[in-house]
């Protein structure tokens, strides 16, 4: 049985969940040592759309991309839902096909629709009591108490930080597992969330490379309060990054040959993949060879 997000908040241990967007990425963040993954829906229309994050991915896609991740790993999967793509009744069947699909927890937000990241500027949100209304229908949909119900609010941004504590307040009091204030500017901003949230919930933080919040390591998230903090973006950037590289080479050089040590090759990608135990895991299926 897969262990849960519950049981890892119950670790005094700061958790640290890097942003995957598919199934070989979360198979590697796993065989890395992490005790969890982030499904960033950001990732997901980088990668899948080759587009900005501004709700253009669907709930389908999202669900089949968990369900992939869900299938290849252990460790739980803590899933982006945007803003529930709808209304509360909406949000209920997202979290019943999420959670069907494998999510250890489920992430909604208050902005309306379609939504943005929450590092750009523009955002427009819903009122708090409809955030609370989505809230209550997530935790009705659930099946299971493991599955956690994440919820963010974008309101820093567009009504200040104080109004987001106090929005932060009523998710909290409508019963979210945990809270995630996003994009707050400054330490002090941190400091300040915490103070007003983490004795009543674990608090979430989002390091986003370049975004309006700085970026810290999780040693100084853990001292200042936080208990888990996510990276959505990293593994795209630094994807993007040497991806750009090697295609710069291999159109100047026509060959991969000076590449070799930069990249796996062909053996040892097998390996990361399990290609050997599959192989074996069919042969032993395979009741009818020997007798074509």
């Amino acid at each position: 049985m897969k262990k849960t997000f519950k049981d890892k908040l119950n670790n005094p241990k700061m958790l640290i969940l890097p942003g995957v967007y598919d199934a070989l990425s979360a198979l590697l963040a796993q065989q890395t040592g992490f005790e969890g993954v982030y499904l960033s829906g950001a990732s997901i229309s980088y990668t899948r759309l080759g587009r900005s994050d501004v709700g253009l991915v669907s709930v389908s896609e999202v669900a089949n991309t968990l369900e992939m991740i869900c299938d290849r790993v252990d460790i739980p999967v803590m899933v982006d839902a945007d803003n529930g793509y709808g209304n509360a009744l909406n949000v209920q069947r997202t979290v019943r096909q999420f959670e069907r699909a494998g999510a250890s927890a489920i992430q909604l937000e208050d902005q309306s629709y379609p939504k943005r990241c929450g590092h750009l500027n523009g955002k427009i949100l819903i009122k708090t009591n409809e955030m609370v209304g989505k809230i209550n229908a997530a935790l009705d949909a659930r099946k299971s108490e493991e599955t956690l119900i994440v919820a963010r609010t974008d309101a820093i941004s567009v009504e200040g930080l104080s109004e987001a504590i106090e929005r932060a307040q009523r998710y909290c009091d409508a019963g979210a597992d945990i809270i995630f204030v996003e994009a707050p500017s400054s330490i002090d901003d941190m400091s300040l969330i915490v103070e007003s949230l983490a004795p009543r919930v674990p608090l979430l933080a989002n390091m986003v490379e370049g975004g309006q919040t700085p970026l810290l390591t999780a040693d100084k998230l853990k001292k200042i309060g936080y208990k888990l903090v996510i990276f959505p973006g990293g593994l795209v950037r630094a994807q993007t990054y040497l991806t750009q590289r090697y295609l710069a080479q291999l159109l100047r050089d026509g060959s991969t040959i000076n590449m070799l040590d930069k990249m796996v090759d062909f053996q040892k990608l097998n390996e990361i993949i399990g290609t050997e135990e599959l192989l074996t895991l069919g042969a032993r299926y395979d009741t009818l060879k020997g007798d074509e």
